[in-house]
């Protein structure tokens, strides 16, 4: 990440324990934590003969061009999470989820999973702790979605049996899934 001491310029910087850059020239010391990041599983439960299913989004880009992922991303500078999701949510899908009078985001998104991620981009890696939450989305159809196509080529509802891990950008994605699966 720094070739060059941000402090002095000194090229001795070393980078320690996974962690830390260190400069011996001037003492500089500065910490690469992680990045705090989200995703939301949607659940579109089923009515009559339908089954439940989950959305997921195709993505458009690296890493993981091509391969499913949940709806979510980074958490900006200055936000919570869920105000991060809710962001996200509307970015990505165009989608706010109904948040009912007197409820707050914290009653209608359940935290069920975290996980550490490496996000690999332009040859950075971004080591992540990834925040899973499910939202229950009755009725909830393809055209109530309004895909962002920069980040996603498509949106796919899928019944549990659908669902193939091989099929997944990360392996946080794989272990949220999996976590919810395993709570029904």
């Amino acid at each position: 990440m720094f070739r060059y001491c941000p402090s002095c310029a000194s090229l001795k910087i070393t980078f320690n324990e996974g962690k830390v850059f260190l400069c011996p020239d001037c003492g500089f010391k500065y910490f690469h934590n992680i990045a705090a990041a989200n995703g939301c599983l949607i659940i579109v439960p089923g009515t009559g003969n339908e089954s439940e299913r989950l959305v997921f989004l195709v993505r458009g880009k690296e890493p993981g061009l091509g391969k499913l992922d949940l709806p979510g991303g980074f958490v900006d500078i200055g936000e919570g999470v869920l105000d991060g999701l809710c962001r996200e949510l509307q970015e990505e899908i165009g989608w706010n989820p109904p948040i009912p009078q007197g409820k707050t985001k914290s009653d209608v998104f359940r935290l069920f999973g975290s996980f550490s991620n490496v996000y690999e981009y332009k040859g950075v890696k971004y080591n992540t702790c990834d925040m899973y939450f499910s939202v229950y989305a009755p009725g909830l159809k393809m055209e109530d979605l309004e895909l962002e196509k920069n980040e996603n080529t498509a949106v796919r509802f899928l019944k549990l049996e659908e669902i193939d891990f091989s099929e997944f950008a990360f392996t946080s994605t794989v272990q949220a899934v999996k976590a919810y699966l395993s709570s029904k």
